[in-house]
């Protein structure tokens, strides 16, 4: 059995609050949070403003969480409209994010982006690598080749089942689960505690309230013990839960509950489920 060192605590961090990270002329703002792989922006969009990436090294993604968004994605000499909740692939090189009402946008970049890394609030605690979590490397290259990717959740199979409990896409350096909404509180007799051997896990909240419940295995040392850890947000909120912690998350507010489970680069298991990822056909998997 692999022995595993004793994880650090998870990040968390509320979003849209207090001062943003970067604030543009004409008033959007940005608040910055990373994990080991990743770093996730999310901002509050002005109709009429720019989010501008020039020689982006990588694939990245937009989140759009609401239905009352709607912006225009400009790359690769492409001009997509996009709508409503949905997650867009943006490929590498210049692009940009153009709103076009009020909204909120949740971009996604891989550590590649090395220039967004210092912008996390929380970047002391990546001042070192995480123990147990696999470095980001990229899957293949799309055999069609990069382009947008609109996916739009309205055009995309709804299940909650052990095969697919969301809407879930991929692309060659994330994996985005739109976990199914929940209404009301979940019954507290479902729950799912798991833990992951070697990759982060990001929840992303932005409806309604959550407890995620926390368990760090014990180690042979007693020192290394923790008490468990039920860490109550609300949204929009962000989580980083590193491995091997168990973990899960439950549902408490009373209205529409809604998670976004974010992976960086995509979970090879769910990859290998035949049905599980909604475009599994567009991007290939690595070689194994």
């Amino acid at each position: 059995m692999t022995t595993l060192a004793t994880p650090p605590d998870v990040e968390f961090s509320d979003l849209g609050t207090g001062d943003p990270d970067e604030t543009t002329p004409a008033g959007s703002s940005t608040w910055y949070f990373r994990g080991h792989n990743f770093v996730l922006a999310y901002t509050t969009l002005v109709a009429g403003d720019v989010l501008e990436r020039g020689e982006q090294p990588d694939e990245y993604v937009v989140i759009l969480p609401y239905e009352e968004c709607g912006v225009e994605v400009r790359a690769s000499r492409e001009v997509a409209p996009v709508s409503g909740k949905a997650v867009v692939m943006v490929p590498p090189g210049g692009s940009a994010i153009v709103g076009v009402d009020d909204c909120t946008v949740v971009r996604l970049f891989s550590s590649r982006s090395t220039d967004l890394l210092d912008k996390a609030r929380n970047r002391d605690s990546y001042a070192d690598p995480h123990p147990n979590t696999k470095p980001f490397e990229p899957w293949p290259d799309p055999p069609e080749g990069y382009r947008i990717r609109p996916y739009r959740l309205a055009d995309l199979e709804v299940t909650q089942d052990a095969i697919r409990p969301g809407q879930i896409v991929r692309c060659s350096t994330f994996m985005i689960n739109f976990l199914a909404p929940r209404i009301g509180p979940r019954d507290p007799n479902t729950l799912s505690p798991h833990d992951h051997d070697d990759f982060e896990q990001c929840s992303l909240a932005v409806e309604g309230e959550y407890v995620h419940h926390l368990r760090t295995p014990w180690s042979r040392r007693r020192s290394e013990w923790r008490e468990d850890r039920h860490l109550r947000c609300g949204s929009p909120s962000v989580a980083v839960i590193p491995p091997p912690m168990i973990h899960t998350s439950e549902a408490v507010g009373s209205e529409t509950n809604q998670l976004i489970d974010i992976f960086c680069p995509p979970r090879l298991d769910f990859s290998l489920t035949p049905g599980r990822v909604l475009n599994e056909d567009t991007y290939p998997l690595p070689n194994q």
